[in-house]
């Protein structure tokens, strides 16, 4: 029987505990999940640089003892990142419909790109799904409390940043 793999992407800018929701649940469907970090973002300025992002969430995936899970860099087209990987699951994160209109758009475009990849989305706990990196960051560049929404790792991350900023 061959390994399964899927390929959870994201800017994970910075990483929220929906995000490591879904890492931990889809862990446990896979026997190897890849958490491929975008590079680049088009998304607001980055708070973190990718490597920052790659370490936090390698920090937070030995610290659940999530063995089976890696963390790359994405630094190609996602489909290219997946055959490399061996992957045949995307995994997406949908929290309210707005999340499915522009995923929904993305999955159908993959799909053309690699009929062979397939799309899985994923709804986080009922409790994380109204936590957004976007709110975390406006949150946090205001000095205010970020530890419900954020993992450990991210949350030093978060406070040394602050320090140094100051």
């Amino acid at each position: 029987m061959s390994e399964t793999v899927a390929v959870y992407p994201g800017t994970f800018d910075p990483m929220t505990k929906g995000h490591f929701d879904l890492i931990q649940r889809a862990s446990k469907l896979y026997d190897r999940l890849v958490v491929a970090v975008a590079a680049t973002s088009t998304k607001d300025r980055a708070m973190f640089s990718c490597d920052e992002r790659l370490g936090m969430i390698r920090e937070d995936a030995v610290r659940a003892g999530l063995a089976n899970v890696e963390v790359k860099k994405l630094d190609t087209l996602l489909v290219d990142f997946c055959r490399r990987e061996g992957a045949k699951v995307v995994i997406r994160g949908v929290r309210v419909y707005s999340d499915f209109e522009y995923e929904f758009q993305m999955a159908l475009t993959n799909r053309r790109l690699a009929p062979e990849i397939e799309t899985l989305f994923m709804m986080p706990s009922e409790q994380l799904a109204y936590v957004t990196a976007s709110t975390v960051r406006e949150i946090a560049s205001y000095g205010g409390d970020t530890t419900p929404f954020v993992t450990a790792a991210v949350q030093r991350h978060l406070n040394e940043k602050e320090k140094k900023d100051k």
